[in-house]
């Protein structure tokens, strides 16, 4: 690692990731209280209630190129955390599913926009031989607030007359510590120089990004690049058509796994399984307990390994651990077979897609294109990623579990072959020779 600093600024900046994670997973805990509370029926249930915050994280993430690119990195993560804070104390004291949709839908706002502005940050402050497990922080700090959210929810299952207000307010507390720590980090250099033209205001942060290089070097050299590029293009120009397909296809299979669909249904999932209620939320402890650690042994591999390996890895797993979970439910072989196959699911999603999905978005598109690029591919992860949730209590009832994990193994199969055949490997190279080796393939 070249400073502590870019460590720590890159930390902070991840925590955005923390909420994220928290915010997304923290309603498995409360999502059949507020079934009880407010009965409309499944659809109302899945389409309303439960996903109102991914609707939010959906316009969040194609609206969130907007301001990280108009008004920096810096001050959007600021807004990030100001909407964190307002959706989670406005959804504890919610007193109607249509007020609690409001509220969580705004922090669905700052999920989406998160995914967009602090991997773009991370990758613009990080040297590219560290660039991956930098980023990688950022899925780490999900993994890390799924995992809080689960014990969370457990603690506070019987707490109170309504545990479910406590569940989901508590969120106003790391996200207010956030919004005190992004303070503490400067704008991302790459984006004074070429964005907002104020290379000068860039030396401060570039002479500690890379002490052994002079600042004017570091700052020719970005704008060296800067040059080629026409900057009122967009994403959608033909040269830029192969970072396009590869951000909506690595976008397009990380939900196809599953994976947002079973940790919004973790609880309801084992139960189904025959697991009984408690047993049931302390397997979710579990889920979360198993993607730290692997999402950890995927965060020290990236920049060893590079992301292609660990996307072959994860996708085998994915496969293996998907069709056992479908055979178990097919045959009739629940009990302890599913658990077992789901935290192995869990272990693959971590090592595989859930390390290298917000770095390579935040790797492939070129400087002035990056919050364009990034809100494209986090757009078609997040649109997958609410309809998919929504429908899962609809499908279960109508084709069953079985079939739904069958249709995401064969999806997992066609991520596979995506990797073996179009994924370049992007470790340990820089951002700017990174855009010259992508835009060429057009």
């Amino acid at each position: 690692m070249h400073s502590k600093t870019i460590l720590f600024w890159s930390l902070i900046s991840a925590l955005a990731g923390f909420l994220f994670g928290f915010d997304t997973v923290v309603i498995s805990g409360a999502e059949k209280a507020l079934q009880t509370l407010w009965p409309r029926g499944e659809l109302f249930h899945g389409w309303v209630i439960m996903s109102s915050a991914l609707w939010g994280t959906v316009v969040g993430a194609i609206l969130g190129g907007i301001p990280t690119d108009r008004i920096g990195r810096r001050p959007t993560l600021i807004i990030i955390g100001v909407l964190y804070f307002i959706s989670a104390i406005g959804s504890g004291l919610a007193t109607d599913p249509w007020m609690f949709a409001i509220f969580r839908f705004i922090g669905g706002l700052g999920v989406g926009a998160s995914t967009v502005a602090a991997p773009s940050y991370i990758s613009e402050i990080a040297p590219a031989g560290d660039r991956g497990r930098l980023v990688a922080l950022y899925q780490f700090n999900i993994v890390f607030g799924i995992l809080v959210a689960f014990i969370s929810n457990y603690l506070l299952r019987n707490f109170g007359a309504e545990p479910w207000r406590w569940m989901v307010g508590i969120e106003a507390l790391p996200a207010f510590m956030y919004l005190i720590l992004v303070f503490f980090i400067p704008e991302s250099p790459r984006w004074q120089i070429t964005i907002k033209n104020t290379p000068e205001a860039a030396v401060k942060t570039l002479s500690v990004m890379d002490p052994g290089t002079p600042p004017q070097k570091q700052i020719e050299k970005i704008l060296a690049d800067h040059k080629t590029a026409e900057t009122h293009e967009s994403i959608w120009a033909p040269k830029y058509r192969f970072p396009v397909i590869l951000a909506f296809f690595i976008s397009f299979f990380n939900q196809f796994s599953g994976i947002n669909a079973f940790l919004y249904y973790a609880p309801r999932i084992f139960e189904i399984a025959g697991l009984e209620k408690s047993a049931a939320l302390l397997s979710s402890i579990g889920i979360g307990v198993t993607n730290l650690i692997f999402t950890f042994v995927g965060l020290m591999l990236i920049d060893r390994l590079g992301r292609k390996q660990l996307m072959y890895i994860g996708s085998v797993g994915y496969i293996i651990s998907l069709a056992m979970v479908s055979f178990a439910f097919f045959s009739g072989i629940k009990g302890n077979m599913v658990p077992v196959f789901l935290f192995f699911f869990i272990a693959a999603h971590a090592i595989g897609q859930g390390t290298i999905i917000w770095v390579f978005i935040s790797e492939i598109f070129p400087n002035h294109l990056r919050g364009q690029g990034a809100a494209f591919g986090t757009g078609v992860h997040w649109v997958l990623a609410a309809l998919i949730p929504a429908m899962v209590p609809w499908l279960f009832n109508v084709i069953g579990p079985g079939t739904v994990f069958a249709i995401f193994t064969l999806m997992m199969v066609g991520q596979l072959i995506f990797t073996w055949k179009f994924m370049p490997e992007t470790n340990g190279v820089s951002l700017e020779e990174l855009e010259h080796v992508l835009t060429a393939k057009k």
